[in-house]
């Protein structure tokens, strides 16, 4: 089984609990990874065959600028659920979602969920 990687896509959102998140908003980034059975269903060098990188990106591009939630858990199982449907060929799909801006004492890189779903045909 193959799988389309695209990583690092990245994102000024207004997702978070506290007021000052939701106003002034903050970076995300996400990786998304679409398992699809490249070796069997791309035979022609035809863009038709495969699932294109740049609908994928416009996808969860439209998808964050337009939905807001309290917690990044919310935005990534929303966000799979959009993928799943808009692209059923891919058998399944994982997204990780990473907050850089995460107001808790500490010192860390960033937060990143993870979740994953089938489509089954």
């Amino acid at each position: 089984m193959g799988v389309i990687r695209i990583n690092n896509l990245k994102f000024h959102t207004f997702n978070g609990v506290f007021p000052e998140e939701r106003k002034n908003g903050q970076q995300l980034a996400i990786d998304v990874a679409l398992h699809y059975p490249i070796e069997e269903r791309v035979q022609h060098d035809d863009l038709d065959e495969t699932i294109s990188y740049a609908d994928v990106n416009a996808t969860i591009d439209q998808f964050v600028h337009t939905h807001s939630y309290k917690l990044i858990e919310s935005l990534a199982n929303e966000v799979l659920k959009k993928l799943l449907k808009t692209f059923p060929m891919a058998t399944k799909i994982t997204l990780k979602i990473r907050k850089y801006s995460v107001p808790m004492p500490g010192i860390f890189d960033n937060v990143e969920i993870e979740v994953s779903g089938e489509n089954h045909e």
